[in-house]
């Protein structure tokens, strides 16, 4: 079977998507290796750039950036394609060819125009125009952000994208949340699935006693709701002084946070560490406790609540789209954009620490029965199968 992967975005480029890539690339070729009557080949195809990122040191080929003719040989020469998210180009190119699509929703971007389901300028969560047909509502929307010429084309190709979508062999959506938002045709769920974080990346004793320390991990823009967790630390400092919160990342919301910071007297309580990878990220992370996600827009999955369960960290998240679906009941939820409410979820956690370890050790069972990289794999291995038969 040959199997061709697009990811527009794809290493040395950092996200999501890039990470779902690489993860279910290189689960692909672990299998291959460890399976030798596997017939199996497969080629990621990718529009960013190497850099200096070395793709010799990855056991697969890469194709960065091809020609419009390279990509239709590519196409032609597989059994199945799998495209990361709507991508308009392979989608052309593959239907025109004839060849099963698998398409993987990682974001709205088959039912809305900016991706994201939020609508401009309210910033609230759009409740489905462009489902519903109300395309002068997403006119509006992408006009906050482009001019009105720019807008329609926006419309003409969010059309066309969903034309194709409806079309694929497959739709996978990565949280049953997100296959009953996107209500797209031949749809199934299959999550995303991680390493399994073990001795090499051992998470702190338990934490009893001392200093609390929570922390938030991701780009600092404003759906993720960052200044909602500034505002319960200003509550929570009314009362407690015994704990710190990190943020972790970095983004374009960074000068107004840390305004906020300043004009709440939290600098005692929050620090900013900027963008972290790697070693310094794990160390940053090492004596966190709790691991606070205060999204305002319908989150996918969670990328980074799966990966925190996954290394045993009690996690506190709006209960909103499919990340209160991947916590579960494996952590502790609160209303989206309510401060109060998440004050008093961490203000739980002060005044009972034995939450950390007891919560912690369900999220880490969750994570290991749902979210692993093999069985992430596995789930689509076989759908490919089916496919290519």
């Amino acid at each position: 079977m040959k199997l061709l992967i697009y990811s527009h975005f794809f290493a040395p480029s950092i996200g999501g998507v890039e990470t779902f890539a690489m993860l279910l690339a290189r689960g692909l070729a672990q299998y291959r290796s460890h399976d030798k009557s596997a017939a199996l080949e497969f080629t990621l195809v990718t529009q960013t750039p190497a850099a200096n990122f070395d793709d010799a040191s990855l056991p697969f080929p890469v194709v960065r950036q091809p020609s419009t003719r390279r990509l239709r040989h590519l196409i032609r020469e597989a059994d199945v394609v799998h495209v990361d998210g709507p991508a308009l180009s392979p989608l052309f190119w593959t239907r025109l060819a004839h060849k099963p699509v698998v398409v993987e929703h990682h974001v709205y971007q088959a039912i809305c125009l900016n991706g994201l389901l939020i609508h401009q300028p309210d910033r609230m969560v759009c409740p489905g125009h462009f489902q519903a047909k109300r395309y002068r509502e997403c006119l509006k929307c992408q006009a906050v952000e482009m001019s009105w010429p720019k807008a329609f084309a926006e419309l003409l190709k969010g059309l066309i994208r969903n034309f194709l979508v409806r079309r694929a062999a497959k739709n996978i959506a990565i949280t049953d949340h997100v296959r009953q938002r996107i209500a797209l045709p031949n749809s199934l769920r299959i999550y995303y699935g991680i390493n399994n974080a073990s001795e090499s990346d051992p998470s702190p004793p338990p934490q009893t006693s001392g200093k609390i320390r929570f922390a938030f991990v991701g780009r600092f823009v404003a759906e993720k709701g960052i200044p909602v967790l500034l505002e319960a630390c200003r509550l929570l400092a009314q009362d407690s002084s015994n704990f710190e919160v990190r943020l972790i990342g970095d983004g374009p919301l960074r000068p107004e946070l840390e305004q906020i910071i300043r004009a709440a007297n939290l600098q005692n309580h929050v620090n900013i560490t900027g963008y972290l990878s790697g070693a310094p990220f794990v160390a940053a992370l090492r004596d966190v406790a709790v691991v606070i996600m205060p999204s305002v827009w319908e989150e996918t999955a969670g990328f980074s609540a799966i990966e925190q369960m996954m290394r045993g960290k009690l996690v506190i998240a709006s209960n909103i789209g499919g990340l209160g679906e991947v916590v579960g009941d494996a952590g502790l939820l609160f209303p989206p954009g309510d401060p109060a409410a998440l004050a008093d979820r961490m203000r739980s956690v002060l005044r009972n620490p034995a939450l950390i370890e007891s919560i912690g050790t369900k999220a880490r069972a969750r994570a290991i029965e749902l979210f692993r990289q093999e069985r992430m794999v596995s789930d689509h291995l076989q759908l490919y199968r089916e496919l290519a038969q």
